[in-house]
């Protein structure tokens, strides 16, 4: 559930210029609509609702949404760019939230501004470093680029050894205006190959749904994934949804089509049956825009929104 498609980062693959625009406050679900939403959805079955942005932290009504979905029987989670952490830990505490995942691309200071134009690099580190001390499950997230940062897989999986963090590497993936193609995508078994030069893991058990493919370097604290959404999709498991900031539910992050939940709320009109056909219309795989070998993909074809407009 994205709250916001605003972001105080500015990361090359998400959004990449400095003056993009965002959507104004009326068109954004305000916190009843988001308990109003998140009720019917619970009530069909849901049981783990992820707050994400832009970045969920920037929105200044964060508090109350995050004490609105707190009330409800599921595990409540976020994903962060982290910088604001260290401002809302008592209220990720007292609303039950155990696990956060935080993106960062880097562990390099100058990387870092390279990546988000924001020289904030030490403030998200000690946040990470605060979540883990407090007792909090950390997942990193890094979106892995061929050329740019995959010279610090084995740095990632260092980082494992001492501490209980959990390093997912993400393939780069294609969205409206984000400069990706093939030869960025640094893949799957690609990851693997670098991992192995240096540590020995075992591949863990997956989860029923689980979009993660997770490892365990022997004798390290935490653990790495891989999420191989080009070079080896999980879409025969995968049961996410996804609603963006503007209220339209897509069944698929590559989905074309979008079912518009909030008009519907706001028009008093009954949201289940429209969740049920958007849920019932999900393409057999990567919302039906491509398939098989990705490096045969021509990114200028896809019609979907940028990430920072999903909601990541």
């Amino acid at each position: 559930m994205s709250l916001t498609d605003v972001c105080n980062f500015r990361c090359q693959y998400c959004i990449p210029d400095e003056n993009t625009t965002f959507m104004p406050s009326s068109r954004l679900m305000s916190v009843a609509e988001i308990d109003a939403i998140a009720c019917e959805f619970v009530k069909l079955g849901v049981n783990k609702i992820r707050l994400t942005g832009g970045e969920p932290l920037v929105r200044k009504d964060f508090s109350e949404i995050v004490s609105a979905l707190s009330k409800y029987p599921i595990e409540l989670t976020l994903t962060t760019n982290g910088l604001r952490i260290h401002e809302f830990i008592d209220v990720f505490k007292k609303a039950g939230i155990k696990s956060i995942n935080v993106s960062l691309d880097t562990l390099d200071k100058d990387q870092f501004f390279a990546i988000t134009k924001r020289n904030v690099f030490e403030k998200v580190w000690n946040n990470i470093q605060q979540l883990v001390d407090e007792g909090f499950h950390v997942k990193v997230n890094t979106v892995v680029m061929k050329g740019f940062n995959d010279s610090e897989i084995l740095d990632f999986i260092e980082w494992t050894k001492e501490q209980p963090v959990h390093v997912r590497f993400i393939e780069f993936m294609p969205f409206d205006k984000n400069q990706w193609n093939t030869e960025k995508v640094f893949s799957y078994q690609e990851i693997l190959d670098v991992a192995a030069t240096k540590y020995s893991f075992i591949r863990m058990k997956d989860g029923v749904n689980e979009t993660a493919k997770k490892f365990k370097p022997f004798g390290h604290e935490g653990s790495f994934a891989v999420i191989s959404t080009m070079s080896d999709p999980f879409c025969g498991n995968c049961n996410r949804m996804r609603l963006t900031a503007d209220g339209k539910m897509k069944n698929c992050l590559f989905s074309k089509g979008e079912a518009d939940i909030l008009a519907a709320l706001r028009n008093s009109e009954d949201i289940v049956p429209i969740i049920r056909q958007c849920v019932a219309t999900k393409a057999e795989a990567l919302g039906g825009q491509f398939e098989g070998d990705y490096k045969k993909i021509d990114a200028t074809k896809i019609d979907n929104r940028s990430m920072i407009n999903i909601g990541g």
